[in-house]
C-alpha cells in the first residue's frame, strides 16, 4: 500500500494526551446484575408477593398454636408448604435463565486485541484496536475491520461493508466531495467503527473512539432499560389483584359475619370467651386466604415457560429471557431488518446475459477469474465465505455453482497489468497472458453504461442492453458489464489510471442481488394470515427496500406512498405526526439505528406488541426496546446482547414457529388457570360455608398442599406438554387488555366450582349423619334427606375423611381432561396418541393419590380405602369428564 509520505501521525506524547482527553477505544460494558439480584427479582411477581404475605400470616398462626400448646410441630406444615411453593416457582425460572445466558455467552465474545496499522512518529506500526486514540492515522486495507470513527484522507477504490450499521453490504467511499452520495446514511468520506473494508485501501484520521463512536452510541442505546411489561405479566398482575381482593374480602366477610353472629348471641358476654372466639375467627380467615391463593400457579407458569424454552431451543430458538416464549404469541407487529434477516447477506448472480454464446465461454471464465481481486474461503464447504469485494465474490460463487474452479484459471492467466476498480472510473481492467487463447487479452468489467461506451463492437443493439438494464435496476439489482479485447500489438493500453487505445468487444451483463431467503415469503404470508403486521426497517436505499418488499409479498405495485417513509423524513417528523401514520407504514428505508428504536416506541404507544428482528449493530436499540427482540445466530455481538431470543438457524420461518409456540403456550396457561381456579373456588366456598355453620373443613393443610402444589404442578406439566397447534395461526393476536380469564372460562370455573361445592357439601352432611365404611352402602335417599340437616351429627370418621379427600381429588383429575379440551372444540381424547406426556402425568397423579391414601397415614390424616371404593370413586367422578364430552359433542365450540 502506497502512502503519502507527508503523514507523520501522532507523537508518543500526543497519544498520551489524546487518551487522557478522549478516553480509550473500548466500549463501556453494561452493568450485569449479580445472581443474587436476578433471583430476588423473581420474588417481585405479584402472585409470589401474595404468597409471601400468606406465608407470613400462616407462620404467625402456626407459631401461636405451637408455643401455646394448641398444636404439635405439624402445624408448621402449612407455612413450610407455602415456602416450598415460593422457592420452586422462583428457583426453576432463575436456573433456566442462568443456563440460557451461559449458552448465549459462548456465542457472544468480543475481541479488542486485534492488530491495526497506524502511522505514529512518522513510522508505520501495529497496535491493538483498544490502543487507537483520536488523531491517529489508521491504514485501511481489504479485509480490515475499521477500529474507530474517522474521516478518510485517502481512498483508493475503497468500498466498505456497512451492513452492521446501515444494512448496506457495499458502500463506495471517496474523498472527492463532487462524488459524494447525497442519499448515503453516513458521509461518503467517513469510515465507521465495526464496519469492514470490502475492497481497496485508504488512510483515515480517527475522530471518535469508544463510546463516542456511532457503534458506541448504538451499543449504549442497546443497554438503556427500555423494557416494558409483557402482556402475560400485565394479565397475571390483574389476576393476582383479583385473587388478593377476593380472598381479603371473603376473609373480612368471615370476620364481620362471625363477630355479628357472636354479639347477637343471647349468652352473657365474657372477655375470655370473646378472645378465644376472635382468635378462632382470625385463624379461619387466614385459612381462607391460604386456600384462595393458587400456590401452584407461579410454579406452573414457570414450568410451562421453562418447558417451552427447552422445546424452542430444539426448534433453533435460543430463548434468553423466559417471558419471551409467551410474549411472541401476543405479537401484533414485527419490525424486521432486511440484510441478513430477509435476505441471505451474500451477493449472488441473479441472471447472466452473455451475448453470442450459449454456454460459458473460455473468455467469460477467464475474465471472471483473472479480472478480480476477491477470493473464496472454502474451508467449510457448507458455508463458503467471500474474502474481498462481495460483488466479485458473487461472480466467483457463480463459477463454482457451474463446477468451474477459478483458482487454476487465475493462476494460469499471468497478469501483465491491472487497473483496480475505482469510484472515479467505475470499471476494472486487467491484461493477462491467456493460457486458454495463447495470447494477451484485455478484460474489462464495471458499470454497464461505462463499459458500453468503451466498446466498439456490440453483439446486439445498445437499446436491447439498456432495456435489460432498466429491468434489472427496477428490481434494485446491481449490474456489471463485461468486455474483452485480444491484444496483438505493443501499444500502451493503460495511461494515467485509464484505458488508452482500447476497443473492446462487449460480452454481456450480469445482474447481482442479495437474494431473499427461500422461506421468507411463506413465513411473511403466515404472519399476515395470523393478523400480524410486518414492517421492513432498513438502512438500505428506498428502491432496494421496496423491491425486497415486493419479493416477500409485502409491497404491491400500486402501493400508496403513505406506506413508505425514508429515515430523513421520519427524523424530521414529530411524534404526534408519526403516531397518525405509524400503523400504516410498511417500509422505512435509509433508517438510522435510533430511528428504529423510535419506531418501536411509537408503535408501543399505539398499544402494539412489537417484536424486532435483526442481525446488525444498528438493530440493537430497537431489539432492546421491543417486547421481544430476535437476533440472528450469525449476527453481531451487540445485536445478540440486546435480544431476548437468538434464531440459531437465521430462518425467518423460525419466527413464525416461535409465534405459534407462544400462542399455544398462552392457551395452555389459560387451561391450567381454568383447572386450578376451579379447585380454589370449590375449596374456598366450602371453608366459607363451614365458617358460618361451625363446621371444620374436612381437608387438612397437608391435603390442600398436595392438591394446590404437587398435583397442580403435575397438571401444569401435563397441560404444558400438549403439542402446539398450527390452528392458533388462523386467528388474530389476542388483545393484551383482555383479562386472562375469559367469559367462557368464568362460566366454566363458577359452574364446575359450584357443582363441586354442592356435591362435596352434601357428602359432608351425609357422612356426618351416617356411619360409612364402604361406598357400596351409599344411599341417594339418605344423601338427600341429610343435605339440609345442620345438626352437629357424629363428625367424620378417618375412613369418611379419606373418601372425601379422594373424591375431591378425583373430581379435579377428570376436570383436567376437560381443561385439556378447552378452546379446541374437540373431544378430550382427540389426538390423545400425540399427548404421551399428558397421559403419563395423568397416570402419575392417579398413582400418587393412591400412594398418599394408602401409606400417607397420620401425616395426611388418611386411611387405606377398599379397592371397591376406588372403583366406585373413579367411575362416579368420571361423570365430570363425560358431562364435558357431551357438551363438546353438541358442538358448543368455545372462543375467547
Amino acid at each position: 500500500m502506497q502512502i503519502n509520505q507527508h503523514y507523520s501521525g501522532l507523537t508518543d506524547a500526543q497519544v498520551i494526551e489524546s487518551r487522557k482527553q478522549h478516553g480509550e477505544n473500548i466500549l463501556t460494558p453494561p452493568k450485569k446484575e449479580s445472581l443474587w439480584t436476578q433471583f430476588l427479582e423473581k420474588l417481585t411477581d405479584p402472585i409470589i408477593v401474595i404468597l409471601l404475605i400468606a406465608l407470613l400470616l400462616s407462620t404467625g398462626i402456626s407459631c401461636y398454636k405451637f408455643f401455646t400448646g394448641h398444636g404439635t410441630a405439624s402445624v408448621f406444615f402449612e407455612p413450610a408448604g407455602i415456602l416450598i411453593a415460593v422457592l420452586l416457582a422462583t428457583v426453576v425460572g432463575f436456573l433456566f435463565e442462568v443456563s440460557a445466558n451461559k449458552k448465549f455467552e459462548v456465542l457472544n465474545k468480543v475481541n479488542n486485541d486485534t492488530l491495526v496499522k497506524v502511522i505514529r512518529n512518522g513510522n508505520i506500526c501495529q497496535i491493538t484496536k483498544k490502543e487507537v486514540v483520536v488523531g491517529d492515522m489508521v491504514m485501511l486495507e481489504t479485509g480490515d475491520e475499521v477500529p474507530a470513527d474517522g474521516e478518510l484522507l485517502e481512498a483508493v477504490s475503497l468500498q466498505i461493508n456497512e451492513s452492521t450499521l446501515t444494512g448496506e453490504p457495499v458502500i463506495r467511499k471517496t474523498v472527492n466531495r463532487a462524488d459524494f452520495d447525497k442519499e448515503a446514511t453516513y458521509p461518503s468520506n467517513s469510515a465507521l467503527k465495526s464496519t469492514t473494508v470490502a475492497d481497496g485501501h485508504g488512510i483515515m484520521q480517527v475522530l471518535k473512539v469508544g463510546d463516542a463512536t456511532e457503534y458506541g452510541k448504538v451499543y449504549e442505546g442497546a443497554q438503556i432499560d427500555s423494557s416494558v411489561k409483557t402482556p402475560l405479566n400485565r394479565q397475571l398482575n390483574s389476576l393476582a389483584t383479583l385473587i388478593a381482593r377476593a380472598s381479603y374480602a371473603i376473609a373480612g366477610l368471615i370476620i364481620a359475619g362471625r363477630l355479628l353472629w357472636f354479639f347477637t348471641d343471647t349468652e352473657p358476654f365474657e372477655w375470655i370467651t370473646f378472645g378465644s372466639f376472635l382468635l378462632q375467627t382470625v385463624m379461619i380467615a387466614v385459612t381462607v386466604i391460604v386456600v384462595a391463593i393458587p400456590e401452584g400457579l407461579p410454579m406452573s407458569v414457570t414450568l410451562s415457560l421453562a418447558l417451552s424454552m427447552k422445546r424452542m431451543l430444539n426448534a433453533n430458538n435460543l430463548v434468553r429471557k423466559m417471558h419471551a416464549c409467551e410474549t411472541m404469541g401476543a405479537t401484533t407487529v414485527i419490525c424486521t431488518d432486511k440484510t441478513g434477516t430477509l435476505t441471505q447477506n451474500q451477493m449472488k448472480i441473479y441472471e447472466t446475459k452473455f451475448y453470442g454464446t450459449d454456454g460459458i465461454s473460455d473468455l467469460i471464465k477467464e475474465s471472471i477469474a483473472a479480472n478480480s481481486t476477491a477470493y473464496l474461503d472454502c474451508s467449510d464447504p457448507a458455508k463458503i465465505k467471500v474474502l474481498g469485494n462481495p460483488t466479485e465474490g458473487a461472480l466467483l460463487l457463480w463459477l463454482r455453482e457451474n463446477s468451474i474452479d477459478y483458482l487454476p484459471l487465475r493462476k494460469e492467466a499471468k497478469i501483465v497489468e491491472q487497473l483496480t476498480f475505482s469510484t472515479e472510473r467505475k470499471y476494472m481492467a486487467t491484461i493477462v497472458n491467456s493460457s486458454l487463447l495463447g495470447k494477451k487479452v484485455l478484460y474489462v468489467k464495471g458499470a454497464p453504461e461505462i463499459v458500453l461506451d468503451l466498446c466498439k463492437t456490440l453483439p446486439v443493439a445498445k437499446e436491447v442492453v439498456n432495456t435489460q438494464l432498466i429491468e434489472y435496476q427496477n428490481k434494485a439489482m446491481r449490474t456489471l458489464g463485461f468486455a474483452c479485447q485480444i491484444i496483438e500489438d505493443d501499444k500502451e493500453y493503460f495511461k494515467d489510471g485509464k484505458l488508452e487505445n482500447a476497443h473492446p468487444a462487449f460480452l454481456g451483463i450480469v445482474a447481482i442481488s442479495d437474494p431473499v431467503r427461500l422461506e421468507v415469503p411463506d413465513a411473511v404470508k403466515n404472519c399476515q394470515k395470523a393478523g400480524i403486521d410486518v414492517k421492513i426497517v432498513t438502512g438500505d436505499t428506498s428502491g432496494t427496500a421496496r423491491e425486497i418488499g415486493r419479493q416477500i409479498g409485502l409491497w404491491q405495485e400500486n402501493e400508496s406512498a403513505e406506506h413508505h417513509i425514508t429515515g430523513t423524513e421520519f427524523a424530521a417528523m414529530s411524534d404526534e405526526e408519526l403516531l397518525e401514520r405509524v400503523l400504516s407504514l410498511k417500509i422505512v428505508s435509509r433508517a438510522r439505528p435510533m430511528d428504529k428504536q423510535r419506531l418501536v416506541q411509537l408503535l408501543q404507544q399505539k398499544g402494539e406488541v412489537v417484536s424486532v428482528t435483526g442481525d446488525g449493530t444498528n438493530d440493537a436499540p430497537a431489539l432492546n426496546a421491543a417486547q421481544v427482540g430476535l437476533s440472528m445466530g450469525d449476527g453481531t455481538s451487540v445485536a445478540k446482547e440486546a435480544s431476548d431470543i437468538t434464531i440459531l438457524d437465521n430462518s425467518f420461518s423460525s419466527i413464525t414457529r416461535a409465534i405459534m409456540w407462544g400462542r399455544s403456550l398462552y392457551q395452555n396457561i389459560q387451561r391450567f388457570i381454568l383447572f386450578q381456579m376451579t379447585i380454589n373456588v370449590a375449596a374456598c366456598i366450602i371453608v366459607l360455608i363451614g365458617a358460618f355453620l361451625g363446621m371444620e373443613t374436612p381437608l387438612t393443610v397437608t391435603q390442600m398442599l398436595w392438591v394446590n402444589l404437587i398435583m397442580d404442578t403435575f397438571a401444569a406439566l401435563a397441560l404444558a406438554s400438549l403439542p402446539p397447534s398450527e390452528k392458533v395461526m388462523n386467528s388474530k393476536p389476542r388483545k393484551t387488555s383482555d383479562f386472562i380469564i375469559s367469559k367462557l372460562m368464568w362460566k366454566s370455573i363458577l359452574g364446575a366450582g359450584i357443582f363441586f361445592v354442592v356435591l362435596l357439601f352434601g357428602l359432608i352432611q351425609y357422612f356426618k349423619h351416617a356411619e360409612i365404611t364402604t361406598l357400596t352402602d351409599f344411599s341417594i335417599a339418605s344423601f338427600g334427606r341429610n343435605f339440609f340437616n345442620f345438626a352437629h351429627g357424629n363428625g367424620l370418621s378417618p375412613y369418611e375423611l379419606s373418601l372425601f379427600f379422594t373424591i375431591f381429588v378425583m373430581l379435579q383429575f377428570w376436570n383436567m381432561f376437560n381443561a385439556k379440551a378447552f378452546l379446541t372444540g374437540k373431544s378430550a381424547f382427540a389426538a390423545i396418541g400425540k399427548s404421551n406426556g399428558f397421559l403419563a402425568i395423568a397416570l402419575a397423579i392417579l398413582i400418587g393419590q393412591w400412594l398418599i391414601v394408602t401409606i400417607g397415614g397420620q401425616m395426611f390424616n388418611v386411611v387405606p380405602l377398599k379397592f371397591s371404593d376406588w372403583g366406585i370413586i373413579i367411575g362416579i367422578t368420571s361423570l365430570v369428564l363425560w358431562f364435558g364430552e357431551s357438551i363438546r359433542l353438541l358442538k358448543v365450540r368455545p372462543s375467547i
